[in-house]
């Protein structure tokens, strides 16, 4: 018997309330028959999206391969595939590399985007990461830990733009991400670190670059935070005149002409 084959679906999870999770994404869960998750990192209330057939399996402690075949096997049965994934799949996703073993198999597939952490964690700070004349940059990096980093993108070499930075996978070596971002922003510049941006036991800790280590340490926090430096922190409401042009009354663009004063 010859069964459909519908394509595999990557699908971001977003940063782990379920309700932060795409429409697509989530009719994505909803008509799956088996969904292949990361479970080290995915709430399992983001499953409850899910259909009340629908296998569920951790890929906690998968290697690539088992991974990749568990889809095959579930794909080639006619099966309809989600591997999900935390956040947005693109970043720090390992996704790439099942693509590659997937295409070697001749197995379609698709990649539903997702909310990244950095994200939840600027709504939970309430800031806004590019602010007119403060900073109109982001860089999203690590730490290089076991995973190398190229030696270009070395945290101390983007930190000397000091742009605003949202640090991943790097909260178990908040000592050495602290002394390298201090050379660059100055050792009592703000910092914030959220951790499990989004989730019921979110934690969100505002402090500087001196203090961060001993504040994280008494809070044990090691894991699943993203931290974040940048000019950005320090513009209260109270203080910030700056304003855009794209709600300025005095500028032109294609969509309203300049009002004269």
């Amino acid at each position: 018997m010859t069964h459909p084959k519908h394509p595999v679906l990557f699908v971001g999870a977003g940063p782990g309330d379920p309700e932060l999770i795409t429409v697509k994404g989530r009719d994505a869960l909803a008509a799956a028959d088996f969904v292949l998750y990361a479970g080290s990192l995915v709430p399992k209330a983001v499953l409850t999206w899910c259909a009340p057939g629908a296998e569920t399996v951790s890929s906690a402690g998968m290697t690539l391969e088992q991974i990749v075949d568990a889809i095959d096997t579930q794909w080639r049965a006619g099966a309809r595939v989600v591997r999900l994934h935390t956040g947005d799949p693109s970043l720090y996703g390992a996704i790439f590399e099942q693509m590659a073993l997937l295409d070697a198999r001749d197995i379609d597939y698709r990649v539903v985007p997702g909310v990244s952490a950095a994200f939840a964690a600027a709504a939970a700070l309430e800031m806004e990461f590019t602010l007119p004349e403060v900073s109109q940059t982001l860089i999203l990096t690590r730490l290089e830990g076991r995973t190398p980093v190229p030696e270009k993108e070395a945290l101390a070499s983007l930190a000397a733009h000091q742009a605003t930075m949202a640090i991943y996978l790097s909260t178990g070596m908040i000592d050495q991400v602290a002394a390298i971002l201090g050379q660059a922003y100055g050792r009592q510049a703000s910092c914030a670190v959220v951790y499990r941006a989004s989730q019921p036991d979110e934690q969100v800790v505002r402090t500087t670059l001196d203090s961060v280590a001993d504040e994280l340490a008494r809070r044990e926090i090691d894991r699943q935070a993203v931290i974040i430096v940048g000019r950005v922190l320090d513009v209260g409401l109270e203080q910030f005149r700056q304003r855009s042009k794209l709600y300025d009354a005095g500028f032109s663009h294609g969509y309203r002409r300049r009002q004269k004063s």
